[in-house]
């Protein structure tokens, strides 16, 4: 059984359709990557499975129960937490007070503490007093990955954590992913960058304006496969 399975999820934003039709699953302590350019339909899947869209629902289930039609706060409390795009921190607060906010809604004996983030990412310890807004893009990212695992969460999702940052930095913030593999937790990952997303993924689903062009398991998908889906040509399907 799928940990989170979306089914025929469609979503809009007023009058335009945004996606159409989107099946995808995640396993219990799978990663899954979500490639495809902008405007495919990645953050609109990733704002839908964490509640900040409402969808029917039926069209995501999460250990088997419809929860397509929960506000956020709900998702956050059975275990699914979001890394959004941009990162979102509070400028007025420090990243010690970042990081703790990411508590609240979601109180679960678990492995991340403040202890173990800080040992994740030993930068932000030496920062922690700071404000978020004195850090750097990359040092931000971090903070914002240390408050979604603050709430010890059984689904990780990450939407568009490289943008914008140096090929250094993002090394060194996927670094961190084996870490958090390690807990169990599984992680879906919206990526433009597929070489990264290809190293850390189970498998991948390609997006295109809105539906799923291709899935598989990452071994198996050719640059070829990836190529044709990202960009438009026939739908692949591999198992």
């Amino acid at each position: 059984m799928a940990l989170i399975e979306t089914r025929g999820l469609t979503a809009a934003y007023g009058d335009f359709q945004a996606l159409f039709g989107v099946d995808i699953a995640v396993g219990t302590g799978e990663t899954i990557a979500i490639i495809g350019a902008n405007g495919a339909g990645k953050t609109t899947l990733m704002r839908s499975i964490s509640g900040v869209i409402a969808n029917e629902p039926a069209s995501i289930l999460y250990r088997n129960e419809p929860i397509g039609g929960l506000p956020a706060p709900d998702i956050l409390a059975r275990g699914i937490a979001m890394v959004p795009e941009g990162r979102k921190l509070f400028p007025s607060l420090s990243v010690e007070e970042n990081l703790l906010i990411g508590r609240y809604g979601r109180t679960v004996d678990g492995p991340w503490t403040l202890d173990s983030i800080f040992g994740l990412f030993p930068i932000l310890k030496e920062r922690r007093s700071n404000p978020s807004t004195a850090l750097s893009g990359g040092q931000q990212q971090m903070v914002a990955i240390g408050r979604a695992l603050m709430s010890n969460p059984d689904v990780l999702l990450c939407d568009e954590i490289s943008l914008g940052l140096a090929p250094v930095v993002v090394r060194d913030i996927y670094a961190a992913f084996p870490r958090i593999r390690e807990t169990g937790a599984s992680i879906v990952i919206v990526e433009q960058d597929i070489a990264q997303a290809l190293k850390v993924a189970d498998r991948v689903y390609c997006m295109m304006e809105g539906r799923v062009t291709l899935s598989g398991r990452a071994d198996d998908l050719s640059r070829d496969d990836i190529h044709k889906a990202y960009f438009g040509t026939d739908h692949h399907e591999l198992a």
